[in-house]
């Protein structure tokens, strides 16, 4: 018997996530309008059994369904949600357009194994690509980012990039360096991603908490 799909929300601020992306959703449709903007993803796997007022970690942003519709052709369903404009202004979907992949990921379920790190759905801020090309069979990725986020950034520490918990490889003062296996290459939308490309971050909650204590503290 599977493990029912119910979002861990024992902490105070709502769901949680695990970084470990389920699938790529596409865009199928971005609408301004006066108080919001309205998002939908076309989904498979994050589609099935998923309920309103659930939420869904869209390129590592936490956003709640507002409604799930069925689709004619190609399969899945189409998962609307409403973004603040704050939201939009703050994240990298404010660049995302028609025909977009985005990394999906349904809340960590109670019981469920922890593949990845604690992820809030909360963006620290965005990066920008500034080196992203193949090694081997990896790729490597480097990420400008600002300070706010390079404060707790550690070397072999983790971070969420566009929602996918990844290791940091090598820090510098205003970057860090990831390497990429062929599998998370394939199967996220990171093989969409492009030098100068924004991305999404969230610096790892354990480490946050960490330096506020020790801020206190001092």
């Amino acid at each position: 018997m599977g493990i029912e799909r119910r979002a861990l929300s024992g902490y105070v601020g709502g769901s949680m996530f695990t970084g470990i992306v389920e699938e790529t959703g596409t865009i199928e449709r971005i609408k301004p309008s006066v108080k919001s903007i309205e998002l939908v993803v076309r989904a498979k796997i994050c589609a099935r059994g998923l309920k309103l007022g659930e939420s869904v970690s869209v390129n590592g942003c936490c956003l709640t369904v507002v409604k799930v519709s069925a689709v004619k052709k190609g399969g899945g369903k189409l998962v609307h949600f409403d973004l603040l404009q704050e939201t939009w202004n703050r994240t990298n979907l404010q660049s995302a357009k028609v025909g977009s992949l985005v990394n999906l990921e349904r809340a960590l379920a109670v019981g469920a194994r922890l593949g990845g790190h604690f992820v809030t759905g909360h963006i620290d801020g965005t990066g920008r690509i500034i080196r992203w090309e193949r090694s081997g069979q990896d790729h490597v990725l480097e990420i400008a980012a600002p300070a706010e986020v390079m404060r707790y950034v550690i070397f072999k520490g983790s971070i969420a990039v566009d929602g996918i918990s990844l290791t940091v490889a090598q820090v510098s003062k205003k970057s860090f360096r990831i390497w990429i296996i062929p599998h998370t290459f394939e199967v996220t939308a990171l093989r969409e991603r492009a030098v100068g490309d924004a991305v999404n971050l969230e610096a790892d909650l354990l480490g946050k908490y960490v330096h506020q204590f020790v801020s206190v503290r001092e």
